[in-house]
Parts: structure tokens; C-alpha cells; sequence
């Protein structure tokens, strides 16, 4: 179709959305009957933002995390030669379309410096070239240049191997590992999965939950004001004050324009994406794959709607109206 393949977002994102929201809110329910009322989901996952908020519409206790955030820090803090705990990484949008605006350094902020210093390496990091980040004045996720360089990233997808087959035969060899009774260490292989640091990332969000803490984390949460431009109840990924009471987004300053329009694209996605996972409502889905920026032509839609049920997702899709 011309399309990127990806599992987290497009036509991939909202397959695999239909796929696992619906597993996810009945071991949520699950939780819910045997746990404490005041017990918290933490989702890692994907794609992290509809699932927390198909989590939130149900009235669950959730929380999303993601990784992009503390791989970030980590590279900065390499760069800059100060331990990680030292820098706080301000990065704003939705799951895995987020900027940093802001690298705060002991209450200075050092973005400008970064970028200075270390814009070729974040260039190569991310896959976009380092005139684009000068000219934002942010440093995009990698997720960004599935939408910034949309047609280059669909070409080299046409002359490699899908995405999806590559992800399917990593997860096949690593369960064949599982299987393994004396397997004591994390696999190597699991490095080729993604999702490095997220465990540092997991027990500190659930230490301060549990501690009552106060500090400041990249999460995903109900907007409830905090970016200007969005709705109360969108989920957004934003640094948040960590509690007992779980997670208090950040007041954000505006987000320019040339960011504020793809995330309240993609925001809109995301609501019917949820929408439609959590009640199998095809018409959603359609809306929702309409309604995204990677996808965008109808004449598209319903062809890959038909190919994601084929490919098994969500059974229970076409049950709604």
C-alpha cells in the first residue's frame, strides 16, 4: 500500500492495538477483583498510549511507561560526563511521538549546548539530519522519522525485510531460549527487541508510587490540562510528580505550532484507535486508520482493515455496530 510498517503506530500500531487491549483490560479486571482497591497497572505495553487510556476509560489505575525517555537521559548524561540521576529530560507529545524541549542539568537548562555539542550523534541516533533538529529547536524521538521522513523509511522498507518478519522471527528463537529451564541471564538476542533501561525505568516509577516520593519521571497520563491544545482526557507523555496518588502531569508551556499539529493529529487517532480496540467497533477502526497521518487516503482503509482481520487481529472486532 505504500504505507510505513510499524507496530506501534499506523495501520501496524492500530492491528496491534486491536490485538492487545482487549487482553490487557481483562488481566486488568482480573487485577482488579484480586488486588488492593488502591493497586496500580503500570502498562508498558504497546502501543503504550492507547492501551493506558483504553486502562483510564475503564476506570483502572494505570500509568504508562515507555523507554524512549531514560534512553535519552542516558546518552545525554554519557555525553556530558554527570550521572544520569542529575539530568532530567523534558520531553513532551504523545507515546513515541514526543520532543525534548528542555535538558535540565542541576536546574540549568543545557538543550541549546546539546544540540551544539552533540548534534551529529543524536542525528545518527534518531535517522533525520541534524539541520531538522537546529531548525525545531528540540530533539525528536526516532519514532519522528517515521513522519518526517515518511517516503525515505517506506523506500528502505521496500527493499529489506518487513518489519513484522524480523520482530516474528526474534520472538520465535527467544521463546525457543525461554524454553531453556537453565536460562539464568537476559538473552542477547532480547537487545534486537528494544526496550533498554526499561526495567531501571519500571522500579523507579514503582518505587516512588510506593514511597510516596514526589520526584519527577516521563510518563503517560491524562492530559487534564497540561498541554494547551489537547483534550483533559488524551494521554499524554510528559514529566510528571510521582506519589502514593499516583501521577501529576507537569504544566507545560505551548507546544509551536509545527509540533501541536501532528500530535493533536495523532490524538485523534489514538481516540478512536482506543475506542475501537476496546470495543470492537470495525466503523472505529476504520475512522481510526482515516484518521492517521501515516495512512491518510480512504481508498486505502479498508483494504487494510480487512488484512489486519485476516492476520487475526481482534476476533471480537465487528461485534460493535
Amino acid at each position: 500500500c505504500g504505507c510505513v510498517g510499524q507496530e506501534t503506530t499506523g495501520a501496524g500500531g492500530l492491528g496491534k492495538a486491536m490485538r492487545t487491549v482487549p487482553v490487557v483490560l481483562e488481566i486488568a479486571q482480573r487485577a482488579r477483583e484480586l488486588a488492593k482497591p488502591d493497586a496500580w497497572i503500570i502498562d508498558f505495553t504497546n502501543p503504550v498510549g492507547i492501551v493506558t487510556r483504553a486502562l483510564l476509560d475503564a476506570g483502572h489505575r494505570a500509568i504508562g511507561l515507555c523507554n524512549v525517555a531514560i534512553n535519552f537521559q542516558r546518552q545525554i548524561a554519557g555525553h556530558l560526563g554527570v550521572p544520569p540521576e542529575r539530568v532530567l529530560v523534558d520531553q513532551v507529545g504523545l507515546n513515541h511521538l514526543t520532543w525534548i524541549r528542555a535538558v535540565w542539568v542541576d536546574d540549568r537548562d543545557v538543550l541549546d549546548e546539546v544540540i551544539a555539542r552533540y548534534g551529529d550523534a543524536f542525528a545518527h541516533e534518531i535517522g533525520l539530519p541534524r539541520s531538522l533538529i537546529e531548525q525545531l529547536g528540540v530533539i525528536p524521538s526516532y519514532y519522528l522519522r517515521y513522519f518526517y521522513a515518511e517516503r525515505e523509511v517506506v523506500q528502505e522498507q521496500r527493499m529489506t525485510t518487513p518489519r513484522a518478519r524480523t520482530v516474528a522471527e526474534i520472538e520465535r528463537r527467544l521463546l525457543d531460549l525461554y524454553r531453556d529451564p537453565s536460562l539464568s541471564e537476559k538473552p542477547a538476542l532480547l537487545e534486537q527487541r528494544g526496550g533498554a533501561f526499561y526495567s531501571e525505568a519500571a522500579t523507579q516509577l514503582v518505587a516512588s508510587l510506593a514511597a510516596d516520593s514526589g520526584d519527577v519521571q516521563v510518563v503517560d497520563v491524562r492530559n487534564a490540562g497540561a498541554v494547551a491544545g489537547l483534550a483533559d482526557d488524551d494521554v499524554v507523555e510528559l514529566p510528571a510528580r510521582i506519589g502514593r496518588d499516583g501521577a501529576v502531569p507537569a504544566p507545560q508551556p505551548p507546544l509551536a505550532p509545527e509540533l501541536l499539529g501532528l500530535v493533536q493529529h495523532v490524538a485523534a487517532y489514538e481516540r478512536l484507535a482506543a475506542s475501537a480496540a476496546a470495543s470492537g467497533d470495525r466503523e472505529a477502526a476504520r475512522l481510526a486508520l482515516l484518521a492517521h497521518p501515516l495512512v491518510r487516503d480512504f481508498r486505502l482503509v479498508d483494504g487494510m482493515l480487512d488484512r489486519l482481520l485476516a492476520g487475526g487481529t481482534a476476533t471480537r472486532i465487528g461485534a460493535g455496530r
